[in-house]
């Protein structure tokens, strides 16, 4: 039998995940992002930041730097935590 994760549940999950990267540059930028913004999201930013984030850090970090294009499947969000950071 399978439990439905509760809303508040999954926040705190993708939070811990944001903070708990694989490199101090991502959970600097992911962690505060999900701090103040992730409750805001709605169900379907919600489950692509969730996508997003199973992405490796490197290229992860590339995208937020700018140093490599975003695949479009990530792109809008990718653009929504750069301004978030004040990052052009």
């Amino acid at each position: 039998m399978s439990v439905m994760e509760t809303s508040e549940h999954r926040l705190k999950r993708l939070r811990l995940r944001s903070w708990r990267r694989g490199t101090k540059e991502m959970d600097l930028i992911l962690g505060p992002f999900a701090d103040k913004r992730l409750a805001d999201l709605g169900a379907g930013e919600l489950a692509a930041y969730e996508a997003m984030i199973e992405e490796n850090d490197q290229d992860l970090y590339r995208w937020m730097t700018g140093q490599q294009d975003a695949p479009p499947v990530h792109a809008p969000l990718v653009v929504t935590i750069r301004m978030f950071h004040g990052i052009t």
